[in-house]
């Protein structure tokens, strides 16, 4: 009986074993299987990963590290800085730092006449104490033939919220307004800490070139208009389009480089946008000391 049962037994225990040691083998089989799809799935996220880093650079624009450095970046800002004085240029424009340090540059002007009436316009400064402007702001014209003619007997500059005197030093030739004589200089005693003018007395005031004027609108304090050279008329004064409004007269006329080419001293009847430029020239500086000019 104990051998009969035996022999059963010790076939289990083989077929036993044969299939624990066939079951381990299985297992090892697929744990190396998976092992090996594991790396062969990583590598395949690695080489998608480097296409995509790949595709974002191309289109993100990444920069190697070549570029980026300090000479590139000089090389653009020196391209852009050349972009916007062509702009400048094309369109008669200028920086608004210019624009705002010219207007430093001009000073309301009130002026008094023994009636007891005012007048109000504009003074540029010169430098050394000196302020250009028109001469029908400071001298009472066409007073000739009659029998009780009005005389300014006061001119007073704005400067910082005060008033300064100033007296007149030299005047043009003109009898009425809008004329090439109408024109002044004035001189106060008083130091002034205001940026003086830099003049230029050959400006040719070619059709269509940009112009700045800065006057002291309506007595509103001095304001900023831009507009275009229209011609020279016959006594030699300039037409252009820009604001005329009273109170300008003696202001200041830029070119697109900033620098005073003439003063504005009138306006077309009945129409503020056509004014009357009087071009710089030499005769107005006679009695300035150390003119800035070009």
């Amino acid at each position: 009986m104990s051998t009969r049962r035996a022999v059963p037994a010790a076939i289990a225990l083989v077929f036993a074993i044969v299939f624990f040691g066939l079951g381990n083998y299985s297992a090892a089989r697929q744990n190396a299987g998976s092992a090996e799809r594991l790396s062969a799935l990583r590598a395949e996220v690695d080489e998608l990963r480097r296409h995509e880093t790949d595709r974002t650079a191309g289109t993100a624009g990444h920069l190697s590290r070549a570029d980026g450095g300090p000479a590139d970046v000089a090389s653009r800002a020196a391209i852009v800085a050349d972009v916007k004085r062509e702009l400048q240029a094309e369109m008669g424009l200028l920086p608004l730092t210019l624009l705002r340090e010219r207007r430093n540059s001009f000073v309301e002007l009130y002026s008094y006449d023994d009636k007891g009436s005012s007048n109000y316009g504009t003074a540029g400064y010169l430098g050394n104490g000196y302020f250009i402007t028109v001469k029908h702001g400071v001298v009472a014209l066409g007073q000739e033939g009659l029998s009780d003619p009005r005389r300014i007997d006061s001119v007073k500059l704005t400067y910082r919220g005060r008033s300064l005197g100033a007296r007149v030093v030299d005047v043009g030739d003109a009898r009425v307004e809008v004329d090439p004589g109408d024109w002044a200089i004035l001189k106060v005693r008083e130091p002034v800490d205001l940026p003086p003018l830099t003049v230029n007395l050959a400006y040719g005031f070619d059709f269509a070139d940009p112009i700045f004027r800065l006057g002291n609108d309506y007595s509103k304090g001095i304001l900023l208009a831009t507009g275009y050279v229209g011609q020279r008329t016959a006594n030699n004064l300039v037409t252009c389009l820009t604001d005329g409004h009273p109170g300008v007269s003696g202001g200041g006329v830029l070119d697109s480089t900033g620098t005073l080419v003439g003063i504005p001293i009138g306006r077309m009847q009945g129409d503020y946008r056509f004014s009357f430029i009087l071009p710089l020239r030499d005769e107005m500086f006679r009695k300035v000391a150390h003119l800035n000019a070009n």
